[in-house]
């Protein structure tokens, strides 16, 4: 927020008052404050652009999934589930689940929040998309994980996190660690290591995670960049992972899979992501749906943002799993 003086923070005030709360017209307030018209729209510009007044539109009503919402919500016991349209163009639908996803979080964002953040094409996307006209100065960003090399370094946590931390003047820690390391021993250097463990501690305090969620290794953005060494640790393990949850494999039941890999991934642990108390996913795609469910049954999910055809279907899937039983 740019710096304005306690006098005209409180004229910009009682003008807003005025004209919103009062319904008074732009040329009564220009007569009481001995100001111009156009002078007045300007004030009233500038208090929406300080964060005086907000415009929130009460869309909920017109929703047209919000009959598929609540079957979810019920369903897992989520806080929340927000579904928007489903499309074939998969670039448009990631778009639509991320706008989606980044008016949520402004609406959860408060005084003093820390927004844990984690790499991935979604919640990039998240970033591209967001936008406010009120800063928060005193919300931090911070990476929960390691950073990937090469071809995708763009969508990896650190970028991301800066990304949002500059279009809402927020600040932001950054993780400088690569996602994976040579061996245990190795990873017990990095997190021995004075600025990391602060960052991560920082993560770990966490008032909300912003994450996306891997499919099975095959569609994963991390596969992209580490296959060949997902498969030589994971070994026979390799075909019961459905998925990754910040970089933690995990099987259809939720599970944390028994793998070398996990031994020197850099990132949050599971546990310690529970910890955190609102953990928003970003997630479309019907590939998805497996590692949605896993997540749920995890206890990983908050708040789901997807699109319509990957609920109904997670939705489906839940009475399969169920019929299985």
């Amino acid at each position: 927020m740019k710096n304005i003086s306690p006098e005209d923070m409180k004229l910009l005030v009682e003008i807003a008052y005025m004209y919103y709360d009062e319904g008074a017209k732009q040329s009564e307030i220009g007569k009481r404050y001995n100001i111009s018209r156009s002078l007045v729209s300007r004030y009233l510009k500038k208090a929406k652009e300080y964060g005086i007044v907000e415009i929130l539109i009460h869309d909920e009503f017109l929703h047209p999934h919000y009959e598929l919402e609540q079957k979810i919500k019920k369903e897992f016991s989520l806080k929340d589930v927000i579904c928007v349209e489903s499309t074939n163009n998969r670039l448009a639908q990631k778009r639509r689940v991320a706008n989606a996803a980044a008016k949520y979080l402004l609406k959860q964002l408060k005084n003093f929040d820390i927004v844990a953040v984690t790499g991935g094409t979604t919640v990039d996307e998240v970033a591209n998309v967001i936008i406010s006209p009120t800063s928060y100065p005193n919300v931090t960003f911070v990476s929960m994980t390691g950073g990937f090399g090469g071809e995708t370094k763009h969508i990896q946590a650190n970028i991301i996190c800066e990304k949002l931390a500059t279009k809402l003047g927020a600040k932001a820690e950054y993780l400088y660690a690569p996602v994976l390391v040579d061996s245990y021993e190795a990873k017990k250097v990095f997190l021995s290591q004075t600025y990391i463990r602060k960052v991560l501690n920082t993560a770990k305090n966490a008032d909300i995670l912003l994450t996306g969620i891997g499919g099975f290794p095959s569609y994963s953005t991390l596969a992209n960049a580490h296959l060949d060494q997902i498969l030589a640790l994971t070994g026979d393990q390799y075909n019961n992972i459905v998925g990754d949850f910040c970089y933690n494999f995990i099987d259809e039941d939720g599970n944390l899979v028994d793998s070398k890999w996990h031994e020197r991934v850099i990132t949050l642990n599971i546990d310690e992501v529970k910890a955190i108390p609102n953990i928003i996913v970003v997630a479309e795609g019907e590939e998805k749906i497996k590692s949605i469910y896993a997540a749920i049954r995890a206890e990983l999910i908050h708040v789901l943002i997807t699109d319509k055809s990957t609920g109904t279907g997670l939705l489906e899937y839940s009475k399969i799993r169920k019929q299985g039983k």
